[in-house]
């Protein structure tokens, strides 16, 4: 039924020392605040964020990596951060693409409230923060940007990748930004293998063209991969 709700893999958002996971879905009953200074998409903005979400206290080196390299998103439809954390890269496809919808979609609660605040701070209105199974069925992406959370396991990652990178327009390009040595080389090959040699079908969606994969960056140790569908 066009407009149902899918049940996928959640958006992670990676492991931390003390045992609890970013990419718990359970709510944080202490999760004490800061402010951060951050550069995004040319404007200098003051953001919240916590210790209990990804890189809490700093705009981290991967995500750096993937917006330098990153070509500028479209100015229209429906854009996604897979695992948004405190927002980065939602807040920058929503500032870069104020005519587009943007998707912030993570499972953890605190993240999603973080990124919801600091879209209100930036007066965006154009950002929806969402858990990853209430993203509407019939919804396709034009373009999607994430820094994926390799620790949650192999299976887990592919399983992730395969169930988004599905919900690509038949135009669409999705951006990851992975480190070198947590394996963005064999993930590219996993990508090129089981992406480029089959068709993955979006629910009640035509199924997609067959997806290309390549290395669109490198710096610092990571990986920045573009997937799309293959022309």
């Amino acid at each position: 039924m066009a407009g149902a709700r899918s049940v996928c893999p959640a958006a992670y958002a990676g492991p931390v020392s003390s045992g609890e996971h970013y990419f718990s879905d359970r709510p944080h009953e202490s999760a004490p605040r800061r402010t951060l200074p951050v550069s995004l998409a040319g404007r200098e903005v003051e953001l919240v964020t916590s210790g209990h979400v990804f890189s809490g206290d700093r705009l981290d080196l991967g995500t750096r990596v993937l917006l330098r390299d990153v070509p500028a998103p479209p100015p229209s439809g429906d854009l996604l951060d897979l695992g948004c954390g405190w927002g980065p890269l939602a807040l920058t496809l929503a500032l870069l693409s104020p005519g587009a919808r943007v998707w912030a979609v993570d499972v953890n609660p605190l993240a999603r409230e973080l990124t919801a605040e600091n879209a209100g701070r930036l007066g965006l209105r154009n950002v929806r923060v969402i858990a990853p199974q209430e993203v509407l069925d019939d919804v396709r992406f034009t373009t999607i940007w994430s820094n994926p959370p390799i620790r949650i396991g192999k299976a887990a990652l592919h399983a992730l990748l395969e169930h988004w990178l599905a919900r690509l327009t038949d135009d669409g390009h999705a951006y990851l930004v992975v480190q070198r040595h947590l394996g963005a080389d064999s993930l590219q090959a996993w990508l090129a293998q089981h992406l480029a040699t089959r068709h993955l079908t979006a629910p009640h969606a035509d199924p997609l063209p067959r997806h290309g994969v390549r290395r669109l960056g490198s710096a610092k140790g990571y990986r920045v991969l573009e997937v799309r569908p293959a022309r």
